[in-house]
């Protein structure tokens, strides 16, 4: 957990860079996930050369070499010593400052052209904003207080950060709630041996909580080479169309022991995407905001639904992605449930009677306040090719753990252990009754009602008999209460008027 003083010492970074100038959040996220990756490389080089001089070898691949590195921004040759965070930490502030703007903001732009990284791939387009060196010094001695080599309690630290960027007000639409993103993970259980995938990954929460559910779950398996190498690359999949979430997505994930993830730029729904039967495992909250233009959509999602609406093409493109017994969990606008639409049913039908459709978890309104007071709801579904849907979960969540208003305060009503622990035992589930808060419906009784998944639509709601007066009994009181009002305007007259 991240401990108070490294709290306050990430609010007074932040609140530097305000002062500065910089009060878009997102801004200020980038900015300082750019420091934070020119000091993750040094400290990366200053423990291979502490482990090189203690075995009396050369520091193999080495990303600040001996000699001088040629600027192609400035076309000047600069010794590669100054470009370490431990060197121009100690210049004086204004030639820091130039240092920092010119030439270390200038190598981290160009490193994919050497040694690449999922983080640097993305680095072409990024632009350096602080503008005085007064600014830039308060915030270098900030971040040099943190420890890069922690990478759990770095991982800590940007998650704090993510959180301060959503309860800011803006941009807050990036970041799906975190506990919500690990009750979803909870509920998938991934294992060492999924490919899993978030085709709209934003700042990567999805990934990020995977991988953190795999280190705790699988810690002696991680002890393995190959295993320990798979989990740091190949095993993470996550695209995006936005340059600036693709950076601060993987620096997420590097930030948590993913340091090659297959992160890429991408339009999911296009034409030029043919991922299929790729991979084991999706978790997502894809955009369900407006419409696109179906000539750049694949066509092979249209064969599914034919329509131009993202939060139906999303779903289409998981069946599609996903590997014979691979698995989702995706959050989806409460109409997707209900929507009449001949692409609405088209899905849903392909969900039930094509696959296995094995969940779905109905989500207070509240959930992404302040941002949004849209329902939503997960689908959690099995792709087979072959049906398989024998009777679907339904669960009434009610509560998260937080208040339902725009504060989204701390609340002690959280049904989310609650729906982990009922799906880890849906043969229990047998027993409960449409009163419940969750229950099983029959696949027959879907298909009759047009393959609707709205849990009202099969919810027994149970009516109290309320026993009301007799119109007379109430007509009495009414007239004696007049007779009441009557009595006092008349002593009122007789005192005062």
């Amino acid at each position: 957990m991240i401990t108070g003083d490294i709290k306050n010492r990430i609010d007074s970074i932040w609140d530097t860079y305000w002062v500065g100038g910089i009060t878009n959040p997102m801004s200020v996220l980038e900015q300082m996930t750019y420091l934070f990756f020119m000091k993750m490389l040094d400290d990366a080089q200053l423990k291979k050369e502490a482990e090189a001089n203690i075995l009396g070898v050369k520091v193999p691949n080495p990303t600040f070499k001996e000699g001088m590195w040629h600027n192609p921004d400035t076309d000047a040759d600069v010794p590669y010593n100054n470009l370490r965070w431990h060197v121009f930490k100690n210049m004086e502030a204004t030639q820091m400052f130039n240092t920092i703007r010119n030439d270390a903001f200038s190598f981290i732009k160009n490193l994919s052209e050497g040694k690449s990284s999922a983080y640097s791939r993305f680095m072409r387009d990024a632009v350096f904003l602080i503008q005085n060196p007064r600014t830039l010094t308060r915030i270098v001695d900030g971040v040099d207080a943190l420890d890069m080599n922690n990478r759990d309690a770095m991982g800590d630290v940007y998650e704090y950060i993510l959180g301060k960027m959503a309860a800011s007000g803006n941009n807050g639409q990036f970041r799906t709630p975190r506990h919500i993103i690990r009750m979803m993970v909870e509920l998938m259980q991934p294992t060492l041996k999924d490919e899993i995938c978030d085709p709209a990954m934003g700042s990567a929460g999805f990934i990020v909580e995977s991988a953190k559910y795999i280190a705790e779950h699988y810690k002696q398996e991680l002890l393995n080479k190959v295993n320990a190498q798979r989990f740091k690359g190949s095993m993470f999949h996550g695209f995006d169309t936005d340059s600036t979430m693709l950076r601060i997505g993987a620096m997420n994930l590097m930030l948590h022991g993913v340091e090659e993830p297959d992160v890429a730029y991408r339009d999911s729904l296009s034409s030029s995407n043919n991922d299929t039967e790729k991979y084991t495992l999706c978790l997502a909250n894809p955009p369900f905001a407006g419409s696109i233009d179906s000539e750049d959509t694949n066509k092979s999602l249209l064969a599914i639904t034919n329509t131009k609406k993202t939060e139906l093409l999303f779903v289409s493109l998981f069946v599609r992605m996903l590997q014979t017994g691979g698995r989702c969990a995706s959050i989806v606008p409460e109409g997707v449930l209900f929507g009449n639409s001949n692409a609405h049913v088209a899905l849903r039908k392909e969900l039930v009677e094509n696959h296995t459709l094995r969940a779905v978890i109905s989500m207070p309104s509240g959930v992404f306040q302040p941002y949004s007071g849209v329902s939503t709801a997960i689908l959690v579904f099995t792709k087979t090719g072959a049906g398989g849907t024998d009777k679907v979960w339904f669960y009434d969540m009610q509560a998260d753990g937080y208040s339902l208003d725009q504060k989204r305060t701390e609340v002690a009503e959280n049904d989310i252990p609650d729906v982990v622990a009922r799906f880890r035992d849906l043969k229990a589930e047998e027993q409960r009754t449409r009163k419940d808060k969750s229950f099983l419906v029959p696949v027959d009784e879907i298909r009759q009602n047009d393959y609707v998944l709205s849990i009202n639509k099969y919810k027994e709601v149970e009516r109290e008999k309320v026993e009301y007066d007799s119109t007379e009994e109430i007509q009495g009181r009414i007239e004696a209460l007049e007779s009441e009002i009557a009595a006092a305007i008349n002593e009122f007259r007789t005192k005062f008027m």
